[in-house]
């Protein structure tokens, strides 16, 4: 089936179930505002601290409780965007990554839909290349590079990522045949919760937002945010 790829909301990581505490209400509004047509999840659906290869939390939940959590947050997502392609990622195959450390076949392993009971709507994918409705095509991956330009260059086609939390913007290339443009969208992550803790020794902190590609341009969306880390109800 042709999907239509004319105003395309990307989802940036979320981290579930350390999500921003106001991350599904501002997905919504995007959403009521722009009507998509297609919904992208770049990755990073859920974090799996848990079952990290760095060192996790010991007050934190455990892998099951904290999968329990995902799933269940995860619902209003799925009632949200039913249909949903999702990027592969570095959280989201945190088992399938331990699996293999370990000598795990991945036969033995269950895939992502049925591990979060996901919808038949999600479909995941190592990598996505579209076609926008203008004729460029769009590569799609979790993080390929931290300059998304670099991958707009190497390619020759417009690109937008996640990963990159502190990464939250748009370049564009012209050539003799299009302007192509790469897009870094940010995240959805609480920074307030225990599972980065990390970020508290990093100089850059993590942009709070998410993307769309509205008749084959990029759009920002940053979640403003007031004083207390919340969002002030603005949809851009």
């Amino acid at each position: 089936m042709v999907k239509d790829n004319s105003r395309i909301l990307l989802i940036s990581d979320m981290h579930i179930p350390f999500e921003h505490p106001d991350a599904f209400r501002f997905l919504a509004a995007l959403k009521a505002k722009y009507e998509p047509s297609r919904v992208i999840c770049l990755g990073d659906e859920v974090d799996n601290h848990a079952m990290s290869f760095h060192d996790s939390d010991p007050d934190l939940p455990s892998a099951g409780d904290e999968l329990k959590a995902a799933i269940k947050k995860l619902r209003t997502v799925y009632k949200l965007f039913p249909d949903v392609d999702v990027i592969d990622s570095n959280h989201g195959s945190m088992h399938y990554r331990k699996g293999k450390h370990h000598g795990i076949a991945r036969k033995y392993l269950r895939d992502y839909g049925e591990i979060l009971d996901a919808p038949d709507g999600w479909k995941w994918h190592h990598d996505m290349l579209i076609r926008l409705p203008n004729g460029n095509k769009l590569y799609i991956h979790h993080g390929l590079a931290k300059n998304p330009m670099k991958v707009v260059a190497a390619r020759g086609c417009c690109y937008v990522g996640g990963h990159f939390h502190e990464d939250f913007n748009v370049g564009f290339l012209g050539n003799s045949d299009a302007l192509l443009w790469g897009m870094a969208s940010g995240c959805l992550i609480d920074n307030k919760a225990m599972a980065f803790a990390y970020n508290r020794t990093n100089m850059g902190r993590p942009i709070i937002g998410t993307s769309l590609v509205i008749d084959s341009m990029p759009h920002l969306a940053p979640m403003v945010l007031n004083k207390n880390g919340r969002w002030n109800g603005f949809v851009p």
